[in-house]
Formats: C-alpha cells, structure tokens, sequence
C-alpha cells in the first residue's frame, strides 16, 4: 500500500519543497516529510498536484510512457471556434516537439471555482472562455504553448485531474492523504 497526497496548487507556489525569490514552496503546506511530487505544476499554474512516498507510483504517475491522462481547465481570450478546436485535437507542431492530439471542448465557467490572487487581466473589448483539455504528455508549459499556438492564449490555468484522481472540493492550499495500492 502507497500513500499518496493530493494537493490544490494555488497560483505562485513551486512544485518543490525549497523556496526561491517571491515564490512560496510545497514546505508552506505539506509538513510531512519524504513525500516528492509526481510531476510538477510552473508556479503561474494552479490545481491537483500528486505526492508520493513511494518511488515507484512516482514514476508510473509522471513517466509520459504510462499514458496517465491530465485534464485541466484553461481559460483563454477570445472564443476558440471548431477550426481552432480542431487543431488541438489533431495534435499541433510547437517548438522542438509535435503535441500529441488533445481532447478539448468549451465549458462553462467551472462551479465553485475559487479567486485567484492576483486576478487574471481582463481586456474591455475581448471575452474569455474556458476549455477542458485533457493531454497523456506533460512537456514544459505545454498547454500554454498550445493554446498560443492556435491564437488563443491562456490567462489561467487549473489542472483538475490526473487519472482518476481529481480536485473535486479540495480548496487552494488543501491536501488530503489517502491510502492507494496500485
């Protein structure tokens, strides 16, 4: 049997347990020790981060060969049409890599998703939308470069789920252990 934390990310923390500069670290949240993070979040990212005690769930969570699905909700400007849509979902060429095909749809702003501190910009003259977009890779700020990619930056970005585990009501700054045997 492994433990395993799921942790609610919030916006300006590091997915590692030593601070740097103006950022907070996993050690503002979690006290417990010799648990190491499965993948990581960039710190202008928000949402699920996994932690295990044990090296071998580490690995099957965030070796890219295990194929574990990544859902997150992007809120992006403008309204992204099918065309756009499209793209995503045939995999797109970014920067030294081909992005493997995505599925993705609009929604409707998540319920009861929290504020962030600091808030996104807003534009007067241009809305935002939201996107599910749920990806098996994990490269550097992949999901930003995607959406850019098809014209459509991303002002938020929240990862909701991992595999069968998900934020489902776990607040910003939250975590909760469970007992996983996989």
């Amino acid at each position: 049997m492994s433990r395993l934390i799921l942790f609610n990310k919030p916006y300006g923390v590091l997915c590692q347990f030593t601070a740097e500069a103006e950022y907070q670290s996993l050690k503002d949240f979690i006290p417990v020790p010799d648990f190491y993070p499965a993948g990581r979040l960039d710190a202008h990212s928000e949402g699920l981060v996994l932690l295990t005690d044990d090296g071998r769930l580490q690995n099957r969570i965030s070796d890219p060969k295990h194929k574990m699905p990544k859902t997150y909700w992007v809120q992006v400007e403008g309204c992204p049409d099918e065309t756009a849509l499209n793209r995503l979902r045939q995999g797109i060429k970014l920067k030294g890599f081909t992005a493997q095909p995505a599925k993705v749809c609009l929604i409707e702003e998540p319920r009861n998703l929290w504020l962030r501190s600091p808030p996104i910009r807003f534009r007067k003259n241009i809305p935002t939308n939201w996107l599910e977009l749920t990806i098996k890779e994990g490269k550097n700020r992949q999901v930003r470069r995607m959406t850019a990619a098809v014209s459509f930056p991303t002002l938020r970005l929240i990862r909701y789920a991992i595999g069968d585990f998900c934020l489902k009501d776990l607040a910003p700054g939250k975590w909760r252990m469970l007992d996983y045997n996989f």
